[in-house]
């Protein structure tokens, strides 16, 4: 099931559909895809994080010239990660809807042309994907300018399908999750745009306020529940760990 979901223009609105519900009846009753883009970047030489502090304070006041108010940004720094994540930052950005994003990105596009040489001399960003995002439990609803959140690349057993089998397993570790008293958010992200040659199905995102919030769950972690839910339903590899810096919020925008 590799490339599981790889692009809503090949007729996947269908299956999208079908997401949404399944979470809805799984735990959210205002399930919905939300557009996450990401872009993967490096710094150009004598560059660092003050400079990108730099930019994105410019890059801010140009987004309130525009009236940018319902597109979130964040930066996100390696923390625990392996050789393969050869990169220095993470941009992050969010919006409601897909065509929020898209008015974000035609603004962009019309009048940043300024900001962007600055990020062109900051830094390299080789790629930017879009995944739809879906929320299986939610953080708790305070402005945090900074925590800590992680990814781990999932594949679907073969024969087994997200809708009635995963969707459900992941809503029920959320929910125990929940009763063990965890602070952490729970995501997933499907690949849409921007990719093509993925080598998992989704990528399962979870947020924490802290690093020991974090370790609050690890030690709270629960083997024997996690192989009853999980085990003969999806494979994941182990999470990479990022520090994440808010760098814009929408009007709208909880965390």
């Amino acid at each position: 099931m590799k490339r599981f979901l790889i692009s809503l223009a090949t007729g996947s609105f269908i299956l999208v559909a079908g997401l949404n519900n399944a979470v809805a009846q799984n735990g959210d009753d205002d399930a919905s895809a939300r557009p996450v883009e990401l872009y993967i970047c490096s710094y150009e030489d004598g560059m660092g994080p003050a400079d990108l502090d730099a930019v994105t304070a410019k890059w801010n006041k140009w987004a309130d010239g525009q009236g940018l108010d319902d597109y979130s940004a964040w930066t996100l720094t390696k923390f625990y990660s392996g050789s393969d994540q050869d990169f220095d930052y993470i941009w992050l950005g969010a919006a409601a809807t897909a065509s929020s994003l898209g008015a974000a990105q035609d603004k962009w596009l019309a009048t940043g042309a300024e900001v962007l040489a600055s990020f062109r001399r900051l830094s390299a960003c080789d790629t930017h994907a879009l995944f739809s995002s879906f929320e299986f439990k939610a953080a708790p609803e305070e402005e945090r300018s900074k925590f800590v959140v992680s990814f781990s690349d999932c594949n679907i057993a073969d024969g087994k399908n997200f809708s009635d089998e995963v969707a459900p397993a992941i809503a029920a570790w959320a929910k125990f999750r929940t009763e063990q008293g965890s602070n952490s958010g729970q995501y997933v992200f499907f690949p849409t745009y921007g990719g093509g040659s993925e080598e998992f199905d989704f990528k399962w995102v979870s947020t924490y306020g802290s690093h020991a919030e974090q370790g609050t769950d690890w030690d709270n972690w629960d083997a024997d529940k996690a192989r009853e839910l999980f085990s003969g339903v999806i494979d994941c590899d182990s999470s990479r760990v990022y520090d994440a810096t808010n760098r814009r919020r929408a009007a709208n925008e909880g965390e």
